[in-house]
């Protein structure tokens, strides 16, 4: 990893974490992908290996972060789909040509020539959720600051929190301290 950036959110589902890039959307963001470099390091991090990134291709990946950002949002609200992030997602869905390749373990790698080809991948993950295609919902979490969208494929689909090491924890503190003061 590069040093001097703020650790990467990964989850197990390989969109939202993308749209994790981003954090503390309503508060002060947090930008963990602000150089190209640093976009090689989070698609290394993702089995997505590239060898190098222009600025043209982080400002797509940037613009692709945002366009599932806002379909999994509008589709946690249960709004209609925002015909910029449709488009946005499909061209960058078309544009790839990974191949996934089955590993003698038993598990799904992409073989990816290019940036483009990563966010290929990306996108068509996003297509998959926000068409229903995996069993979950898209849900929005609670912290204030945050409201990052994210897939809840727990078995209740009642989380609350992107991350609970994190955005949980903060508000859970916070809750704590404040009834500290109370009494």
């Amino acid at each position: 990893m590069s040093p001097g950036f703020p650790d990467f959110r990964l989850g197990s589902v390989l969109a939202t974490s993308f749209t994790a890039t981003l954090t503390e959307r309503h508060g002060d963001a947090v930008e963990r992908t602000p150089t190209p470099q640093r976009l090689v390091d989070w698609l290394a991090v993702n089995a997505l290996d590239v060898d190098s990134c222009t600025m043209a291709q982080l400002d797509l990946a940037h613009e692709l972060r945002e366009a599932i950002h806002a379909a999994a949002t509008a589709t946690a609200l249960q709004e209609a789909l925002p015909a910029s992030a449709v488009q946005v997602i499909n061209e960058c869905s078309a544009r790839g040509q990974a191949t996934a390749l089955l590993t003698p373990e038993g598990e799904r790698r992409w073989r990816v020539s290019g940036v483009e080809d990563a966010l290929g991948v990306i996108a068509a993950d996003a297509i998959s959720l926000v068409a229903g295609e995996r069993d979950g919902k898209f849900a929005l979490c609670a912290s204030p600051t945050c409201r990052a969208a994210f897939f809840d494929a727990s078995q209740s689909r009642t989380r609350r929190w992107c991350d609970m090491n994190t955005c949980g924890n903060r508000q859970k503190k916070a809750r704590s301290n404040a009834n500290r003061k109370s009494r």
